[in-house]
């Protein structure tokens, strides 16, 4: 929808574009300006600046780095055990079919999840999706993704098979990179930031949903 609605300003004469390379990488952007926008060089040089900076690799392996080892201390504060890292083997079963894995398994009060982290702008990918719901269900585990955001329709296949999607609404920067984080968002508006931990609030959705699935699986037992 955003792509065709930009072609049709660009049919109107509304915005204007060209093609930029990055000042560092080379890599070629396209930018895109109000036709009044008359002196717009400068502007422009400092959005590619900030675009090279922020979409370096090595910024983009911290970020993901980052979400794990937040996601990893905000389940062990709310007293969650960890069972395994890169996991495609729970118990006695271990998954064959694929390369996939998880990237941790929590276990507490007798629930074991397995836990992936998308600490990405874009939505987690649907067919990666699908399969680990597999996986999890080959494994007996409970199928738990951590993300910025994800449609709809990929919460409610979680959902179908006892599965949780914790949305984080935030790709979440290393603290260190916070300043890069505030320009980020400042410029681009994006939803990005850096804080030092995941917030209770955010973490606690999920354990009051592990705490209630625990209680209704505890009562089914006891009918």
């Amino acid at each position: 929808m955003t792509a065709r609605a930009i072609r049709n300003l660009a049919a109107e004469g509304l915005i204007q574009s060209e093609t930029a390379s990055l000042p560092a990488s080379g890599n070629q952007i396209q930018l895109l300006r109000h036709r009044r926008f008359r002196y717009y060089r400068r502007a422009a040089a400092e959005v590619l600046r900030l675009v090279d900076e922020y979409a370096h690799p090595n910024i983009g392996a911290a970020i993901g780095v980052n979400g794990e080892g937040l996601v990893l201390g905000a389940f062990a504060d709310e007293q969650f055990v960890l069972k395994a890292r890169e996991a495609r083997a729970f118990l006695d079963r271990t998954w064959t079919r694929t390369q996939h894995d998880f990237d941790f398994v929590f276990e507490r009060d007798g629930l074991a999840c397995a836990i992936e982290v998308k600490n990405t702008l874009a939505y987690p990918d649907p067919g990666e999706v699908a399969v680990k719901i597999r996986i999890a269900q080959y494994l007996g585990l409970v199928p738990v993704f951590v993300a910025r955001m994800m449609p709809k329709t990929m919460i409610h296949s979680l959902n179908k098979v006892g599965g949780f999607a914790l949305i984080l609404k935030y790709q979440l920067y290393p603290y260190s990179h916070k300043d890069l984080a505030r320009r980020v968002a400042d410029t681009f508006k994006m939803p990005v930031d850096a804080p030092r931990r995941i917030s209770e609030t955010t973490i606690g959705r999920f354990t009051r949903w592990h705490e209630k699935r625990v209680n209704s699986e505890v009562k089914s037992q006891r009918a």
